[in-house]
């Protein structure tokens, strides 16, 4: 299983920069940029795994895994232009070398690639992955504004649910769909893969904070430096803790962006001894174990151990 698991996401790194490619050389440039910058490539493995309830040796399970990634790195490119983010993956994003517009662009260059490469799988394919992109859609314009009213850490699961779990869950079931899997495995596959990837989210959001190295991909503490909310700081927030370091911490995090970096680092320490951290850490085991429960249609072997230790290492790693 292994070495299937490996060629498959072998053949999809080599097809992914022929799919990036363009005869403009600006745009063919800046598509292959995020792509050539690497990546967790989460997404293709789940893909993989799924395959491996059918037919892992399908030419259209490599085609499925490049048409998630596409979709994924289609919306780096956007997210970045709306985050005014410099780097991205320990480069340059586009927008800081290209500019807005041609990020924004080349971001829909590759959303159509997806679309060109999907319309090859046949119509269910171009069926989820345009539901799959609107999903995303709604998660990014949740997020953009705000919870309005409701309850800030329901709003926060469903952004992560809508903006990055969707497209997880829509790469395990392409997985089981295009491999030939039974359709009970296929929807078990799309199931593990929703409740994982809102773990899989928590979890990278916790490392930014629980890391003492850049382990997380950026430096620690970077959404609390931003003002981004993660869930940690949500419970923080809707605690009434009594306590002098908990009332402390809610007034740090009130302040809005702790750019002062005395500030942060008071910020950070609290956060990390707090019982929210502990709280958010519960959640994500909480996500990892209703992923594992998902497999349970699955037939035993060394597909769903891989899966089942996939939900144990995201459980764990910010322990």
């Amino acid at each position: 299983m292994d070495e299937s698991v490996s060629a498959t996401l072998a053949a999809v790194e080599s097809a992914l920069r022929g799919h990036v490619s363009s005869a403009d050389p600006l745009v063919a440039e800046a598509a292959l940029h995020l792509a050539e910058a690497g990546g967790k490539r989460f997404r293709p493995l789940l893909v993989a795994l799924g395959a491996q309830f059918g037919d892992p040796s399908s030419p259209q399970v490599v085609d499925a895994a490049n048409v998630v990634e596409l979709t994924h790195l289609a919306t780096l490119y956007h997210d970045d232009v709306m985050d005014e983010a410099a780097v991205r993956r320990g480069a340059a994003s586009a927008n800081a070398r290209w500019g807005n517009s041609v990020a924004i662009l080349v971001g829909d260059y590759l959303f159509a690639r997806a679309a060109d490469l999907a319309a090859t799988l046949g119509t269910e394919a171009v069926h989820l992955q345009a539901t799959t992109f609107a999903r995303l859609v709604h998660g990014q314009i949740a997020e953009t504004v705000g919870p309005r009213g409701t309850d800030p850490i329901e709003h926060h699961l469903h952004v992560i649910t809508e903006k990055t779990a969707s497209l997880i869950a829509t790469a395990a079931r392409f997985g089981g769909l295009f491999s030939g899997a039974r359709p009970e495995f296929v929807e078990a596959l799309a199931g593990y893969g929703e409740t994982i990837g809102i773990a899989f989210q928590l979890s990278d959001d916790l490392l930014d904070i629980s890391s003492e190295s850049v382990q997380s991909g950026k430096t620690p503490g970077t959404d609390l430096r931003e003002g981004v909310p993660t869930l940690p700081m949500l419970y923080a927030l809707a605690d009434d803790d009594a306590e002098p370091s908990a009332v402390r911490l809610r007034e740090l995090l009130s302040s809005g962006p702790l750019t002062d970096d005395a500030l942060h680092a008071e910020a950070l320490t609290l956060l990390r001894g707090s019982a929210a951290m502990k709280r958010a850490r519960e959640t994500v085991r909480g996500y990892a174990e209703a992923s594992r429960s998902s497999l349970a249609p699955l037939p035993d072997g060394e597909a769903k151990r891989a899966m089942e230790a996939l939900c144990d290492f995201i459980a764990d790693r910010t322990s």
